[in-house]
């Protein structure tokens, strides 16, 4: 009997390694999971489009920037002099808004001049605004959500003159 429960007790923590990778590699597979297109993949991660474009939208917590197609962009309070530190693990949760071209505008809610780009230290290009890199929060599946906000005391979204929205 002793030798069965050793064998079962084996077999189940075998079988839930097994389970807990799977989950974890889940999102590894390059497929939208309603990202929209507009930069989010799969894997948290975040794909340059060809010119980044921001607006404001109303949220639940105010006017707060956006990208084109309406979902809710963040700053990290982490971040030093318009350079990112987001990188590997918390880049997977945080994508980066990324662009190839320049940034743009619409509307007329937004400053033109506050509107720039940074490099990552993979080469790609990360849009700025108010002098903060732009973050997705990787749970945010849908224009509006703001699940991002105030994450670990250090995330948030903007207003339109580029200032942590409180709240």
């Amino acid at each position: 009997m002793g030798r069965t429960l050793k064998i079962r007790g084996v077999f189940a923590a075998t079988a839930t390694g097994i389970l807990l990778g799977a989950s974890a590699l889940a999102g590894c597979d390059g497929t939208d999971t309603g990202g929209g297109g507009y930069g989010r993949t799969d894997g948290g991660t975040s794909e340059a489009v060809d010119a980044a474009t921001l607006s404001v939208a109303d949220s639940s917590l105010g006017p707060i920037v956006v990208d084109g197609a309406g979902m809710s962009l963040y700053l990290f309070t982490a971040d030093t002099a318009g350079t990112s530190t987001c990188y590997d693990t918390c880049e997977s949760q945080w994508p980066p808004l990324l662009t190839e071209g320049d940034p743009a505008i619409e509307g007329d809610d937004l400053d033109d001049g506050l509107v720039g780009t940074t490099g990552r230290n993979d080469g790609k290009t990360q849009v700025t605004y108010g002098g903060h890199p732009l973050y997705y929060w990787a749970s945010d599946v849908a224009p509006g959500d703001v699940g991002g906000q105030n994450v670990n005391d250090a995330w948030f979204v903007l207003d339109a003159d580029g200032n942590a929205v409180s709240g």
